[in-house]
């Protein structure tokens, strides 16, 4: 029985005497760069998602000790339809919002009191207010705890934001507890908040100021204990600039240098950072010696001008090639983010971001066009200027669109070029001299791929039989040369490039490979194929199957609305997944009415459509949705009636 009505707009609270039930809700991404979904289905068996939700851990730690308190990652598992809980918290970043939106407005209306929180809701409360019971914007440590307490009072408030400084020494160690961090690639920790920089489009020191604030290493200690008593062994510090206050951030090292060293090496960590960490000799040599294996930087551009016009001055002060390569030579892999779209760039500026990216050898290489983020200086700017488009999406700066109107190049164009650039960047010919460029300076990686060898030799068996061996013999030979021109101690992190080029690859062939003109024929045989074989169901209306042209993307939808011979599960099954195996078509599937006896046809029929789980939305009505088991983590579950 739940504590709150449904029906109120606007609700006071009981007061509660006995323990809260709290569900806290990482909604699902849509997918992106940073999902490497093929990497994860294909290669890496028993992994879901990369990162989990160390914002929530955190949060459950800063609850009464008494509240139950329940997790759920709709990355890794499917959200509970009808949970038994007081409280219903959801959180998201941006490229979350659709997702959230939904999720609170579902919970709300079936009696639950919900509170939205996360980085969107820090920066634009007030575009969550009309969804949740209580929003909870900015840092959590001082604003939940007084939530709580007016929860259990009875008298909560419609918002919490917090105006001050909070001291990171009273952040408390996150319930990893409430986390199945076996799902996970690495697991989360937080050593500071804030960046002493100014980047324009940045909305990190909106957030969290510009004075970086740190955690003792005593909490960083206590927290890696725990996940080396889970079984944890890759471990990213998630600060957004792990350097941002230097000499604190060495303090850690020399401390986790000891850590590692007494525990024979449990981890292997990897972090955020800016571009001058390669100027500083005593830092390289403490990551090598903590055994940092990847840094994330945003280098943005190779050009100085546009550089400068954002306020990253940081990566103006040094040959940035050049600290790639001394970052290399401590064996240090580098990601890197970059832009395109700067004031000053044009379409020539493509060529260069290409050029540069192959001859540093970056492998992940997030690309992206500039967008603006709410409240930050980029997105104020613009606004004066009139150059925001309204209602374009920002929360995915690698999307195929931007909200901002180039200064030196048409839109359209920007667009096309950044998709060329895309593709061009995970061809074969592409991974492969980036590999080859890497392996000149990165000699001596820190990164094992420390795995059991028999899960080593399933990865490369994985590998070879769905990666390399069905791009043919241009595939093969690129990936055995690479392997034959390096040394055998690098052979781990050149299998590691693989994995993560072919699934850019893999992604950006589904998202822009196809001529969706050519597709519409593929779209308008299957509708004729259920039309001829199902004209019966048709004609009685319990079937019915249309399409929707669009402009990203065709969609084909197909509603129940009774009973349907048992053939058509099978036969138009197959014909659904050979549609979403050789095109970009989105699928959506109403259930609106469902015959008795038909529930094992719609399961065999979602396990079949299940590798394409992403492109798939499931829209089923009333009671029907809690009868089905239909996982909102494999498909979009549609909660909207």
């Amino acid at each position: 029985m739940n504590v709150f009505p449904a029906d109120a707009a606007t609700r006071t609270a009981p007061s509660v005497q006995r323990r809260v039930r709290l569900l806290l809700i990482n909604p699902r991404f849509p997918e992106s760069f940073w999902s490497f979904r093929w990497a994860l289905n294909k290669i890496l068996p028993g992994k879901r998602a990369l990162n989990p939700p160390l914002g929530l851990a955190t949060l459950a730690a800063l609850c009464p000790p008494n509240w139950d308190v329940t997790v759920v990652d709709e990355n890794i598992e499917s959200i509970p339809l009808e949970p038994e809980a007081d409280i219903v918290g959801v959180c998201g970043m941006a490229v979350q919002l659709a997702r959230q939106c939904e999720l609170l407005n579902y919970y709300r209306k079936r009696g639950h009191y919900v509170v939205a929180g996360g980085s969107y809701a820090s920066l634009c409360p007030e575009g969550l207010e009309a969804l949740a019971d209580t929003v909870v914007a900015g840092e959590a440590e001082y604003i939940w705890p007084a939530f709580c307490r007016d929860f259990v009072a009875g008298a909560p408030q419609r918002q919490y934001q917090e105006s001050g400084t909070v001291d990171l020494a009273d952040s408390p160690t996150p319930r990893f507890d409430l986390l199945q961090l076996d799902k996970y690639l690495s697991v989360g920790l937080q050593f500071s908040r804030g960046c002493p920089y100014r980047c324009e489009f940045c909305d990190i020191i909106v957030m969290f100021g510009r004075r970086p604030r740190t955690k003792s290493t005593e909490q960083i200690g206590r927290e890696l204990d725990l996940l080396r008593a889970s079984g944890a062994k890759d471990v990213f510090f998630v600060d957004d600039n792990f350097i941002g206050h230097l000499p604190k951030a060495k303090e850690l090292l020399n401390y986790l240098v000891d850590y590692q060293r007494r525990q024979r090496y449990s981890f292997q960590f990897g972090t955020e950072a800016s571009l001058n960490l390669a100027g500083d000799d005593e830092l390289m040599s403490l990551l090598r010696s903590a055994n940092f294996g990847w840094v994330f930087i945003g280098i943005e551009s190779p050009d100085e001008e546009s550089l400068r016009e954002t306020g990253k001055s940081q990566n103006t002060r040094q040959d940035i090639l050049a600290s790639v390569r001394r970052i290399y030579s401590h064996g240090i892999d580098v990601l890197g983010g970059f832009i395109v779209g700067f004031d000053n760039d044009t379409l020539e500026t493509f060529a260069r971001q290409r050029q540069f990216i192959t001859l540093a050898g970056i492998q992940v290489a997030m690309v992206g066009l500039l967008t603006a983020l709410p409240r930050t200086p980029l997105f104020e700017r613009l606004a004066r200027e009139k150059r925001l488009i309204p209602e374009a999406p920002h929360g995915d700066n690698t999307g195929t669109g931007s909200n901002i109107i180039p200064k030196r190049m048409g839109y359209v164009e920007m667009v096309d070029a950044y998709k060329d650039l895309c593709r061009d960047l995970v061809s074969d010919s592409s991974i492969s001299a980036r590999i080859r460029n890497k392996s000149r300076d990165l000699r001596q990686p820190i990164y094992r791929g420390d795995y059991p060898l028999a899960k080593r030799l399933s990865i490369i068996v994985r590998l070879l039989a769905l990666g390399v061996l069905p791009g043919g013999p241009n595939r093969w030979i690129r990936f055995f040369g690479t392997l034959g021109a390096s040394a055998p101690r690098t052979w781990p992190l050149i299998i590691n490039d693989w994995i993560a080029g072919l699934a850019m690859h893999d992604y950006v062939e589904r998202r822009l490979g196809s001529d969706r003109r050519r597709q519409r024929p593929t779209v308008q045989a299957t509708m004729e194929f259920i039309e001829r074989r199902f004209a019966t169901c048709l004609s009685r209306g319990s079937l019915i199957v249309s399409s929707v042209p669009g402009i990203a993307f065709d969609r084909l939808e197909v509603t129940l609305r009774g009973y349907v011979e048992p053939q058509f599960f099978t036969r138009t099954g197959r014909r659904l997944e050979q549609l979403l195996r050789q095109s970009t078509v989105k699928l959506t599937l109403h259930i609106e009415e469902l015959a008795e006896g038909q529930r094992p046809h719609i399961n065999g029929l979602l396990q079949r459509l299940a590798r394409y789980g992403e492109r798939v939305s499931i829209r089923i009505s009333g009671d029907l949705r809690v009868g089905l088991a239909v996982d909102s983590s494999v498909f979009h579950l549609v909660l909207e009636d």
